[in-house]
């Protein structure tokens, strides 16, 4: 009789966890479906003189949307870098990838909303925060840290990829 009263509150006790972690994983879903409106090609519209750049976002899974960073001269490409958005655990991660960097740096999500996101890493050298902004049909993304601000704007893309 024992035995079935501990197996009865050891059950009880595996559905009241799996509950909790079934509800924290649809919150931080949820939370991830905000991010929608990054998806598609953006065309950076303040280059520097002699360059171009973009961004294009995928969402490959519910749980991840995968990109990439290009700044162009001419048709010679001078930065690329892999971006990847996705939840570990209950948290969402924006990871970037450094052409010539051993491994990506994961940024934390801080804030997010319908129109905005904010990711921050105070161990990283640089960039220690990144934030996205919709506005209208066009985004801005914001690296910065340490005193110093890089300002992106993008609208969307016509672009045509390989």
């Amino acid at each position: 009789m024992k035995m079935k009263g501990n197996l009865f509150v050891v059950c009880k006790l595996f559905m009241m966890v799996s509950s909790q972690l079934a509800y924290s994983q649809s919150k931080v879903e949820k939370e991830f479906e905000k991010l929608e409106w990054l998806v598609g090609k953006w065309e950076r519209t303040n280059s520097k003189p002699g360059q171009s750049g973009y961004e294009e976002w995928a969402k490959v899974t519910p749980t991840k949307i995968t990109g990439k960073g290009v700044t162009l001269k001419g048709k010679e490409i001078v930065f690329l870098e892999e971006l990847e958005i996705n939840i570990q655990g209950d948290e969402i991660f924006y990871n970037v990838k450094i052409s010539g960097e051993p491994e990506p740096v994961s940024f934390k999500f801080t804030s997010i909303s319908n129109k905005d996101f904010v990711c921050e890493n105070a161990a990283h050298d640089f960039p220690k925060k990144i934030t996205y902004q919709k506005k209208g049909k066009n985004v801005t993304a914001i690296v910065s840290g340490n005193g110093q601000v890089l300002l992106y704007e993008f609208s969307p893309s016509t672009r045509r990829t390989n």
